[in-house]
């Protein structure tokens, strides 16, 4: 059952990584709100297109963005050439992730830097390219999508895992440091959801995940994205620097 949430009706959200799994999910739910979203895309134009004619035939409005969360300067002048058109952005859906699982071992130095790079300095250059909208704006709130590994670790995730811990002490000191503003920052940590990576799993290590999992079964991306929706909202307006898990008890 869809929660509808009247003041995300145009209201201007920027999703990064909605182009597939997760994000993709956010992206429709906020377009069935009525919300303007915004997501960036790296090359790909027919696919953003695509995504555009899908979100606005959902309801919303949509505009693509094309800049990589890891290159400032493009973030800047996308932000920038959007805000001066449309107004100021007073959502934001840090979303873009990758993972490069490794043995420590085995672990390079380049699969560091990009793991961390997209992760957490992405998140934090794109919060910073849009702290000046956020200041003009009304009802901000940012959500950033971790991960339950950034709680409890995992083997062979040394770089993700530090990359999602480091998004959790992000979001804290944003929410310090413009809560005075009236700008909410909170942080969602997912568990297993069923996405294409799981779905891909051996059925032997799918039971082996479930066995540790309360509720016996994973999580959906329209769970993920309704929790994103109650966020952006002004229903939870007294609720910043929180770290919430939806992982079904894994993390107890």
């Amino acid at each position: 059952m869809r929660v509808v949430y009247p003041d995300l009706k145009d209201k201007i959200v920027l999703v990064t990584g909605a182009m597939r799994g997760i994000g993709r999910a956010i992206a429709k739910e906020l377009a069935a709100q009525g919300c303007h979203t915004v997501f960036n895309y790296r090359g790909d134009v027919e696919k953003a297109m695509q995504l555009k004619h899908e979100l606005e035939t959902i309801g919303g409005k949509a505009t693509p963005l094309k800049f990589d969360v890891t290159n400032n300067a493009d973030i800047k002048d996308a932000i920038d050439s959007f805000v001066k058109e449309f107004g100021p952005i007073s959502g934001l859906v840090n979303n873009a992730g990758i993972s490069k699982d490794q043995l420590i071992l085995r672990t390079k130095e380049d699969d560091i830097d990009s793991v961390l790079d997209t992760n957490l300095k992405g998140a934090m250059l794109v919060t910073t390219a849009l702290s000046r909208s956020f200041l003009k704006a009304e009802n901000v709130s940012i959500v950033n999508i971790g991960s339950i590994v950034g709680l409890m670790g995992n083997p062979s995730q040394m770089a993700y895992a530090a990359s999602k811990a480091g998004l959790i002490g992000m979001t804290k000191s944003v929410a310090k440091e413009l809560a005075s503003r009236n700008v909410r920052a909170n942080i969602i940590c997912p568990g297993f959801i069923e996405t294409d990576m799981t779905d891909a799993l051996d059925e032997k290590v799918k039971e082996n995940y479930l066995s540790g999992i309360p509720l016996k079964r994973f999580g959906s991306c329209d769970e993920v994205s309704s929790l994103v929706c109650f966020l952006l909202s002004r229903n939870s307006s007294y609720i910043t620097g929180e770290v919430i898990k939806i992982d079904g008890g894994l993390y107890i």
